[in-house]
């Protein structure tokens, strides 16, 4: 380093010294403190930005303590009750991680608004724009889910049965936990031989305790909704028996006998297996 630069480093240094030697120790202190303050807050910010991106908002909704959350796939069976159908897992093809994605709406050929992945929050809402939209084009919904949000379930099924659309489940494709009450908002429901149809309990999704007292009005009520939906589509409502006494991650699978019994699907629909 040359004599020059020595002393001119030197220099700077002394002015930095005298400059700061104007103010009193402890403003320094609090300066370089708020400094710290000021990059620490701007990096929270920079990650809550996110969060309330990934999430929806910073508090999201609460949900209903009678919500239906989506199973693990496919659920278990343990046995299957006598006359009921044969166990029709096999025949499911759909990529499970599409099923474990929110449910998704887009129109095909023909007429045909399929829809297909997890009935998450704000899915009726989707596909009340997606009718709003394309409605006209439609003649049938094609599902393929293994249920979620039991309020958007049916609400979806009644924006399918106002609007006069057909229903059915495709080969490969599953409709269970609460899915089958958008199939059962169809003017004709099918059913192909290869899908698979299952109930089970709905059950609460709730981040905190619910008081059982509130937990059973809330269940009773919530079994009166689906009773008085599916009457009105037309679809027997003891079929909502076999969901209530089948456990939560497990399915009890209808056999085309029995969505012939509880009209599930309407005449000339195409029944499950079990079915003739």
């Amino acid at each position: 380093m040359s004599v020059d630069h020595t002393i001119e480093h030197r220099g700077g240094r002394n002015l930095l010294v005298r400059y700061l030697s104007r103010f009193e120790e402890g403003r320094v202190i609090r300066a370089a403190f708020f400094g710290m303050l000021m990059g620490t807050v701007t990096v929270l910010g920079l990650d809550l930005k996110n969060l309330i991106e990934e999430n929806g908002g910073l508090f999201p909704p609460a949900e209903s303590s009678t919500a239906v959350t989506v199973p693990v796939l496919p659920p278990a069976v343990d046995s299957v009750p006598s006359g009921g159908s044969s166990d029709p897992r096999q025949f499911i093809t759909t990529d499970e991680r599409m099923l474990r994605e929110p449910i998704r709406f887009w129109l095909e050929a023909d007429g045909v608004l399929r829809a297909v992945g997890s009935i998450d929050t704000g899915a009726a809402r989707r596909f009340a724009d997606e009718i709003a939209d394309r409605g006209g084009y439609v003649e049938v919904v094609s599902i393929d889910s293994p249920g979620g949000s039991l309020d958007d379930a049916m609400e979806i099924g009644r924006l399918i049965r106002k609007n006069g659309f057909a229903t059915r489940v495709p080969d490969g494709a599953i409709c269970a936990s609460s899915c089958p009450l958008m199939l059962a908002g169809g003017i004709e429901r099918r059913v192909s031989e290869r899908a698979a149809i299952g109930l089970h309990q709905f059950y609460a999704a709730t981040r905190g305790a619910t008081a059982p007292a509130q937990a059973m009005a809330d269940a009773q009520m919530t079994t009166a909704r689906i009773s008085r939906l599916l009457a009105e589509f037309g679809v027997d409502p003891a079929m909502w028996l076999h969901a209530l006494d089948t456990p939560p991650r497990q399915l009890y699978y209808l056999s085309g006998e029995e969505m012939r019994k509880y009209r599930l699907v309407t005449n000339g629909g195409t029944l499950a297996l079990g079915g003739s």
